[in-house]
């Protein structure tokens, strides 16, 4: 088998449309740098240094581990996980679009609720799912695995496959150290944790904003000059007047929690997404918790945040803000896949109506007037999130490799 990139080719296809259509736009490329302030470069500096360093997750005893790496690849691309046998996780999560399925909803046995996120840097979350209904990313996993809109097959179901088939059982003796048991819900949740594993490498690589970032940091003049003038600017919108910055926060570029964005949350005329409301009310009920029995902390260091999370009325109609590092390449964007590209999301914001959020909802935000200019230099900045090499490399599934 041969080793493929995911998204490499696309992400420098990407990137040199941006610097075309800097030129075409009469922009030079590289420009003379802007001249930040004191307290831009501030908040610049704080999106970084990518990429961050990366520790195991200490309630999954198998994570960072080869073997559960390879099983967890494994298990990404069985389609014997559902019910029909048909539907996989690469079913919504393809790796040629970037972990995504291009759908405004996604689409397993049925036609989901909500946009089937990317699955890059996943690891650095703290609450997982458009709802926060998970508090860890094995956790998270096991959601569609139980939803018979999308794969279905039940703790038992997955249980017994992995029982009755030769490859799938060696994989789990290498990544477990021991036979699966007779506890069903112990081997599904190991199944999760193995899914965990292998999704914590797909990380996404650097960035041209990552250049400029060091490059200023660095006092790096020529560094800087390199980078395209519209994103420098569409930059400085960023972090300062329209206060983007203040939820795409940090070196993710999301601050790991929720938000009304302003956008409709009914999924039919009669039907409404309650959000983080529900998904709170759902992880209070879910056994598969950092507080629960399948936590392999035993100290729960990482469980502070499960314990004194509170229902609030105004988390109703919120959703997790997601990181945008590769945003350019996973339209459509919002929970419901609302908005078909960069241009209409920065749009939206531009031509926010104040009055769809609820009371209790997000007040930072504000309707930003933009000028067309200006939401084209958003869209330049955030096609500079777009990574250039992929630090993430992986096979599609051809052949079954776990116990040869």
């Amino acid at each position: 088998m041969t080793p493929r990139r995911s998204g490499g080719s696309i992400a420098a296809q990407l990137w040199r449309f941006s610097i075309l259509f800097c030129m075409l736009s009469g922009i030079a490329a590289p420009a003379p740098a802007l001249d930040f302030t004191a307290e831009e470069r501030r908040r610049i500096l704080r999106h970084g240094p990518w990429p961050p360093i990366l520790q195991p997750d200490p309630s999954n005893r198998v994570s960072a581990k080869p073997a559960a790496i390879a099983f967890g690849h494994a298990l990404f691309f069985e389609p014997r996980l559902s019910i029909s046998g048909a539907v996989s996780c690469a079913t919504c999560h393809r790796p040629d679009r970037a972990f995504t399925d291009g759908l405004p909803r996604s689409r397993g046995h049925r036609t989901g609720d909500r946009n089937a996120p990317s699955l890059f840097n996943l690891r650095f979350n703290r609450w997982f799912g458009w709802d926060g209904a998970q508090d860890s990313l094995w956790a998270q996993n096991l959601r569609p695995l139980l939803d018979r809109r999308e794969m279905g097959v039940g703790s038992g179901g997955a249980a017994r496959l992995v029982r009755s088939d030769r490859e799938l059982s060696c994989g789990y003796r290498r990544a477990f150290g021991e036979a699966s048991g007779a506890d069903d819900e112990r081997v599904f949740v190991d199944l999760g944790k193995a899914l965990a594993a292998f999704l914590e490498t797909q990380v996404t690589g650097r960035t041209p904003f990552d250049d400029f970032r060091d490059a200023l940091a660095q006092g790096d003049a020529a560094g800087r000059a390199r980078y395209p003038a519209a994103a420098a600017r569409g930059l400085r919108l960023f972090v300062g007047r329209g206060n983007c910055a203040f939820c795409h926060f940090g070196p993710a570029f999301t601050n790991g929690e929720f938000a009304d964005a302003g956008v409709p949350h009914f999924i039919e005329p009669d039907r409404v997404d309650p959000g983080r409301h529900g998904g709170i009310r759902k992880l209070r009920r879910s056994p598969h918790t950092l507080l629960g029995r399948f936590n392999d902390d035993a100290e729960r260091s990482t469980a502070a945040k499960t314990r004194h999370v509170r229902l609030r009325q105004s988390n109703f109609g919120e959703f997790r803000v997601p990181g945008l590092r590769n945003a350019a390449l996973t339209a459509p964007y919002m929970h419901a896949g609302s908005l078909a590209t960069l241009a209409d999301v920065a749009r939206h914001y531009s031509t926010l109506d104040e009055e769809r959020l609820h009371a209790g909802g997000e007040r930072i935000l504000r309707r930003l007037d933009l000028s067309a200019r200006e939401v084209a230099d958003l869209v330049a900045f955030l096609a500079t999130l777009t990574e250039k090499k992929p630090l993430h490399e992986f096979v599609e599934k051809s052949e079954n490799v776990l116990c040869r």
